[in-house]
């Protein structure tokens, strides 16, 4: 047993000698990138409003792009309200879609003469 023990350490004291170390830049982590540059002759770039999310073509749009963020709001607004889920999707970066759906499916868990909240009838 302590043969082996002792092999383990006589092996792994060799590999970690035998890495290279990390080498570091000449002039520090400044010096490691040039910061980039447009080309002079580049054709002009759009300004990008930073509140609009752009998603890749064919991915679900926020619902806070869809439908703006006052009704968004109320939509998360009526889903917080209806939804018994932990972690229900109730968030204005979700598709509208996946919200109101989280509504309906909360809406429906009651029974035919149970009274619904407010929200299932908005």
């Amino acid at each position: 047993m302590r043969r082996t023990v002792i092999a383990l350490l006589a092996v792994t004291a060799l590999v970690a000698g035998c890495e290279r170390p990390a080498e570091a830049p000449a002039d520090g982590p400044a010096a490691a990138a040039p910061a980039p540059e447009m080309p002079a002759d580049a054709p002009p770039q759009e300004e990008v409003d930073p509140a609009v999310v752009m998603a890749p073509v064919g991915a679900p749009v926020s619902c806070l792009n869809d439908i703006g963020a006052e009704a968004a709001q109320r939509l998360v607004d009526r889903c917080i309200a209806v939804s018994p889920a932990t972690h229900p999707p109730c968030n204005v970066a979700n598709p509208c879609e996946m919200i109101q759906g989280e509504i309906d499916r909360s809406c429906e868990m009651y029974a035919p003469g149970e009274a619904k909240p407010s929200e299932c009838g908005a």
